[in-house]
């Protein structure tokens, strides 16, 4: 009898929202006064996802981008959301899918921390946010 209650119970509160893993997580560090920079990490969700949204408190502006070669010449333009296919990993990296982080409010120093909050958004329109800290890494690795 006991059981048989757990169950409904466990029914009735719906399904369980999407686990979404954050690893790899890195911006590339600044010079004296440059404003922009990129942040890198890898996005895993249990269920089928979005990322919808990015901030940090570093930067005055956070937006996703994708890098793409037009004919030869190398294009990034804004993005509104990036799909997370249940239990694939989506790369955020260099030269592809990527968090440009604009109007930079000092500079980003190797070896420190920046703390990211990314916006999810499971297939029935739920929002979450999942914290991040990533590392800082030098500009020239």
């Amino acid at each position: 009898m006991r059981g048989a209650s757990l169950t409904a119970l466990l029914l009735l509160a719906g399904p369980v929202a999407a686990e979404v893993t954050v690893t790899d997580a890195w911006v590339r560090g600044t010079v004296p006064s440059q404003t922009t920079t990129g942040a890198f990490l890898t996005i895993t969700s249990t269920e089928d996802a979005k990322l919808v949204g990015v901030s940090t408190p570093i930067a005055g502006v956070a937006e996703i981008h994708k890098t793409e070669n037009h004919g030869g010449m190398m294009h990034m333009a804004e993005v509104k959301t990036i799909d997370l296919p249940a239990h694939r990993a989506v790369p955020l990296q260099p030269g592809g899918y990527h968090v440009m982080l604009m109007s930079v409010k000092g500079p980003v120093k190797a070896g420190s921390k920046v703390p990211l909050k990314l916006v999810i958004e499971d297939a029935k329109g739920k929002r979450t946010t999942v914290a991040v800290e990533a590392s800082v890494k030098p500009l020239g690795e």
